[in-house]
This record gives structure tokens, C-alpha cells and sequence, in this order.
């Protein structure tokens, strides 16, 4: 008889926790439901280009407390928009048959696709095409819908806060506007909550956009009764009202192609323009995604990965693993396709920033 074999694969942007869920999945599968796990590299790109592993206990040995994924990741492969070609030639095919003809290949169960919306949006979609999919949410930018919480926002989170507190002491040394850009695309959470932990004086989210004169009216206020610094935290996906998201470049050969960043500068530029007080800018950039997670993220992704391998066994396939009112449950993974989860404008944490004195760049 056969043995029973799963495939699992990284997709995305990597953070930390994504080794403890690999560890997870391999030893829960072999240890409880005697299965074999085939690892593929670099996400969807394994699965296209047929590059996989497989997964044994001695693999994943010691790697709980490693940032990053041993099987590497990929944030452009996608099996139904593969780019092909060479300059003016390059063009995209779909290739999700060539992958479904691997899957049955290899004997698989089951695929556990470990990611955020875009990677939960093209296991979706492979669902439909006939694989079973398992989806593990995974975001720095904790925008995933249908769960409370993804694993790797905690050790992003823990990190820009520790820099907003180290900008804290430089910033109060020299009488310096300190503004700290973070990731997050267009969802406010990382912002909000490393800027509420730090003590940021203006918090810039998505999800609110911003009027300058809002946000020099709050570093004059400050200045004007003694406090001589201020602290502005930043979004990457935040705009002006009015205005546009600012980015870096496009990335035409990435299922999301716009690379945000760098409206820290535009903000830094007109605060010192009109308050003459000195700005510095610090972006954070994949600081935020690297490291060791946090023990929090280590045990929610060891819970998320053994709650996936229980979905498998128990054959609740095209399903995402998530956490909601303090429990694991499953929900359909066509709920969290092609969506993302913002910040409300009305949530208890911009009302318990509102209440110590925490502008938003606006009047609320």
C-alpha cells in the first residue's frame, strides 16, 4: 500500500514563523498520521518548475527558531499568470494543468499553501481546478480576512516598536521630528499598533487618509508647550486626502505589482518646511521581516501547522486554518480570496490612541 504523501509550499513575502510551521506540518504528519511531506521551493514556483523535496524529521531539526522558510519563497510565481519569454516576446501563460498533472504525479492528498491573501487567492484557485488545498495564514501585515491574528505580525510588530523607542532617545536628544516608516501595504495594523506600543505622537494609516496641515499642526502643538520632538509613524500605503499612494517601482511580473514606499520622505520634507524643526526619516523596510519570531509566533504557527495536518486527516479540504474569538477554526478558503482586512476607522485601538493624545492626521 502506498504511503500517504502531502505537499506544502511558502508563498509570498517571508516572515518569521514560517520554519515552524514547515517543522509543524513534517513531524505532526509523520509522528501522528505516519504521512510523507514533499516540500516545494520557492512557493509556486516548485510547483511550476517541478522543484521539490522530501520533508524528513532530521530536515526541520532545530529550525523552530530560525527566521525565513528553509524552502525559500517565492511573491511572483503564480501557476495561472507564469511570465515566459524575453523582452518584447515576454508574455504570461497559464500553466495550472502542468501543476495539477505534478500534484496527481506525486500522489498528494493534499497541498498546504502557507501564505497571505495573494498565496490563499491562487490555492483558491487551484481548488477550483480539482487540488485539495489547505490554507495557513500568513502576514506581517495582518490583513488577512476571517482570522483575528497571522502569524509573523508579533515579531513585526515587536520590531518596530523596538526602533520607535530607540528613535525615541536620538529624536528627544535633538529636538528632531523623528518619522518612522513601517510595512503593511494598504492595511493600517503594524502602524497602528507599533506606533500605539511606541508612543507615536502621529499615527498615518491607509485607511485614514491624511491632511499635512493636520499633521504640522500637531508637531507645533507639541513644540509650542515644551515638547521639542515629535515621533510620526507611517504607513507605507498611506496618502493624503486627495492625493496618491507614493511607491517605489512597479513589478510587472508579480501578481502585485506596486512596491510601496517612500512617503516617509514626502511627509518629512513638508513638516520642515513648515515648522523649521528639523525631520529625519528611518524606513524599516524588511527589517520588519526578518529575525527569529517572537515565542508567540513560534507557538501560533505550531498550532496553525497541527490544526492544518488535522484538516487533512479529516479530509476539510479547499479550506484556511484561523483563529477567531480565541479558538482555531477552518473557514472557506474562497472567503479570504482576492480580499484584505483593514483597520476600522471606528476600532477600540484608534479610540484608545484618540484618548492619550494620538493624532491621525486628521480631526476625529
Amino acid at each position: 500500500m502506498a504511503k500517504r504523501r502531502i505537499g506544502i509550499l511558502t508563498g509570498g513575502g517571508d516572515c518569521p514563523g514560517l520554519n515552524a510551521v514547515i517543522r509543524g506540518v513534517t513531524k505532526s504528519a509523520i509522528n501522528k498520521y505516519g504521512m510523507e511531506v514533499v516540500g516545494f521551493h520557492d512557493g509556486f514556483e516548485g510547483l511550476i518548475e517541478e522543484r521539490f523535496t522530501i520533508l524528513r524529521s532530521e530536515n526541520v531539526s532545530g529550525i523552530l527558531i530560525q527566521g525565513g522558510t528553509i524552502l525559500g519563497t517565492s511573491n511572483k510565481a503564480n501557476p495561472f499568470a507564469h511570465w515566459v519569454g524575453e523582452g518584447e516576446e515576454r508574455h504570461t501563460v497559464d500553466v495550472s494543468d502542468k501543476c495539477l498533472a505534478l500534484y496527481e504525479d506525486l500522489g498528494l492528498e493534499a497541498l498546504i499553501c502557507v501564505g497571505g491573501d495573494g498565496t490563499m487567492t491562487i490555492g483558491g484557485q487551484l481548488a477550483e481546478k480539482g487540488m485539495n488545498v489547505v490554507g495557513v495564514p500568513k502576514t506581517i501585515d495582518k490583513d488577512l480576512m476571517e482570522t483575528d491574528i497571522t502569524f509573523g505580525f508579533d515579531t513585526a510588530r515587536m520590531t518596530a516598536t523596538e526602533a520607535i523607542d530607540r528613535l525615541h532617545t536620538t529624536a528627544q536628544s535633538h529636538h528632531r521630528v523623528m518619522v518612522v516608516e513601517v510595512m503593511g501595504r494598504n492595511a493600517g495594523w503594524l502602524a497602528l499598533e507599533s506606533g500605539l506600543a511606541g508612543g507615536g505622537d502621529v499615527i498615518l494609516l491607509p485607511e485614514i487618509p491624511y491632511d499635512i496641515h493636520e499633521v504640522i499642526a500637531a508637531v507645533r502643538r507639541r513644540s509650542r508647550f515644551g515638547k521639542r520632538f515629535s515621533i510620526v509613524v507611517v504607513s507605507e500605503g498611506t496618502r493624503p486626502q486627495g492625493g496618491e499612494q507614493v511607491y517605489q517601482r512597479i513589478v510587472e511580473d508579480s501578481p502585485d505589482p506596486v512596491r510601496l514606499g517612500g512617503i516617509s520622505h514626502v511627509i518629512a520634507n513638508q513638516i520642515e518646511e513648515h515648522t523649521e524643526i528639523e525631520c529625519r526619516v528611518t524606513i524599516l523596510g524588511h527589517l520588519q521581516r526578518g529575525g527569529t519570531p517572537t515565542p508567540f509566533d513560534r507557538i501560533l504557527a505550531t498550532q496553525f501547522s497541527v490544526k492544518a495536518m488535522e484538516m487533512v486527516n479529516e479530509k476539510k479540504f479547499n479550506q484556511m486554518v484561523a483563529y477567531q474569538g480565541g479558538k482555531l477554526v477552518s473557514v472557506p478558503i474562497e472567503k479570504v480570496m482576492g480580499k484584505q482586512r483593514t483597520v476600522p476607522v471606528d476600532c477600540d485601538l484608534i479610540q484608545a490612541a484618540l484618548a492619550v493624545g494620538t493624532s491621525f492626521g486628521v480631526p476625529m
